[in-house]
């Protein structure tokens, strides 16, 4: 008779953890994206709060490029455990336009990302995923149910109960510019959905990755400045963060319809309050608490609804 193994807590977390995988993998696909775009959206609150912090004292496009090559640099470890081959993509034309739409958006948001205050940010950011769900519709042939569009204009009228009584005005032109990387972001967002048909969420990672690298160092050369140790450690960070957000959307937008996970959207507001409290002491106030409250709710609605509905998208 063999000896048992000794039942240590490294064996117990393994244990655990993958009774909590097969527990994850017997929910509805569709709630499964709802998951993974949920984590996507608390790693986005961090890498904002980072590179927002990080383009008041370095040129933007600088920023932009460094984020973007520290998230470059988190995805080798994997490619040398693989190796370059399976991380070719089917359609390279597909991954190479995804890369341009998503640069020109991020150009936008980098330009007014220190110029226009935190609670305009948010508001106008909060439209993309309503431009994303009008994409879904007329693009890719999702079905516009009614639910989907309930919950959207709910979580976005619970955006306005915190965002409007803190609106400033400030920031001039940049509103606009702000508001213009809404509808390219969810251009990039709707190429992604699509790929994801027949690309695997690292291939697709890797390579907007790379295009956006690529493209951007251009623009970081001319004011370049050379980085604080603080600075590159904020780099670093946003790399991560940005590629793990990125591959948690794409898994998101494999598992489920992209319209289906849009008023999930609408809880980045809530992270990004806690942000505010737990970093730069800001007391959420009695609005920031009825809009979290009224977002919630819809999230939680739409995902009840969500996993009663027969599941037909393939995993």
């Amino acid at each position: 008779m063999k000896p048992r193994k000794p039942f240590t807590p490294l064996r117990r977390w393994s244990l655990a953890h993958r009774k909590g995988m097969r527990t994850f993998d017997a929910w509805p696909a569709t709630v499964r994206g709802m998951v993974w775009m949920v984590l996507g959206g608390v790693m986005f609150s961090l890498l904002n709060t980072i590179a927002r912090e990080l383009t008041l004292h370095l040129d933007v496009y600088q920023s932009q490029f460094l984020r973007y090559l520290f998230g470059l640099l988190v995805i080798l470890p994997w490619i040398y455990r693989d190796g370059w081959r399976a991380y070719m993509p089917v359609n390279m034309v597909g991954q190479f336009w995804r890369g341009g739409v998503h640069t020109l958006g991020l150009i936008l948001w980098f330009t007014a990302l220190p110029k226009i205050p935190l609670a305009d940010m948010t508001a106008i950011g909060f439209t993309g995923p309503i431009f994303i769900m009008i994409g879904a519709a007329w693009f890719l042939g999702e079905p516009m149910r009614k639910d989907r569009w309930i919950a959207a204009i709910i979580g976005f009228a619970g955006v306005l109960v915190v965002v409007l009584p803190k609106m400033s005005g400030e920031g001039g032109w940049y509103n606009l510019v702000m508001l213009a990387s809404s509808p390219v972001f969810a251009a990039s967002f709707l190429i992604t959905k699509a790929l994801t048909r027949y690309e695997k969420p690292g291939v697709i990672v890797l390579w907007q990755a790379l295009t956006v690298t690529v493209l951007s160092l251009p623009m970081a050369l001319p004011h370049w400045q050379t980085p604080t140790p603080m600075q590159w450690l904020g780099f670093a960070a946003t790399g991560l963060l940005g590629t793990l957000a990125h591959y948690c959307l794409t898994r998101a937008f494999a598992m489920a319809d992209i319209s289906a996970t849009q008023s999930l959207r609408f809880l980045d507001l809530v992270w990004a309050s806690l942000l505010g409290w737990l970093v730069f002491g800001d007391v959420p106030s009695q609005s920031t608490w009825l809009g979290a409250f009224v977002i919630l709710w819809a999230t939680v609605w739409i995902a009840h609804r969500e996993s009663r509905r027969k599941i037909t998208v393939s995993d």
